[in-house]
């Protein structure tokens, strides 16, 4: 799913560019708004989980301002290429006795302590990319970009090229 990440990330990202600025940030009446908004909350959940998975910093602000976590396009690109690799880095050394375990951390959401098993907490981070990668495939087809198949089996053997 990491690889799986990345690759449709990559997909994400050249559809992005075919976009002019107005466009990226063109309200499109999704939850977080805009294609740069719901781009930047995506990059921001990764962030966030990833600070529970391997102990990085998480980013400075919470869900609402997660829209603004990065000022542009350049930015964003640069940031998701450099988190897409973090991912694949951490998940090559998943075991299956650690997703046997917990995870315990501090919701900002709920507003408080919350244990879940580890491996709950790691379909629902992929789980939560597709979820927002299809909100996003959708506004960009509505931009008229063309979005690449999303579908696990076509997916290139091999890594991804970022």
């Amino acid at each position: 799913m990491a690889r799986y990440n990345a690759w449709q990330n990559e997909g994400l990202i050249a559809a992005l560019e075919t976009l002019l600025e107005a466009a990226l940030r063109e309200d499109r009446g999704a939850f977080f708004g805009s294609l740069l908004g719901t781009a930047n909350h995506l990059l921001w959940g990764d962030l966030v989980w990833m600070s529970r998975f391997d102990g990085q910093p998480a980013p400075e602000v919470g869900i609402p301002g997660s829209p603004e976590l990065c000022a542009d396009l350049g930015a964003w690109r640069e940031a998701r290429v450099e988190t897409d690799a973090r991912i694949l880095g951490w998940a090559e050394g998943v075991t299956s006795p650690a997703l046997s375990g917990r995870l315990s951390w501090h919701s900002g959401a709920l507003g408080r302590e919350v244990e879940k098993p580890l491996a709950l907490c790691v379909t629902h981070f992929f789980n939560h990319q597709t979820h927002h990668r299809g909100q996003m495939h959708a506004m960009l087809t509505a931009a008229g970009a063309r979005p690449q198949d999303t579908d696990l089996f076509i997916m290139p053997d091999g890594e991804p090229e970022h």
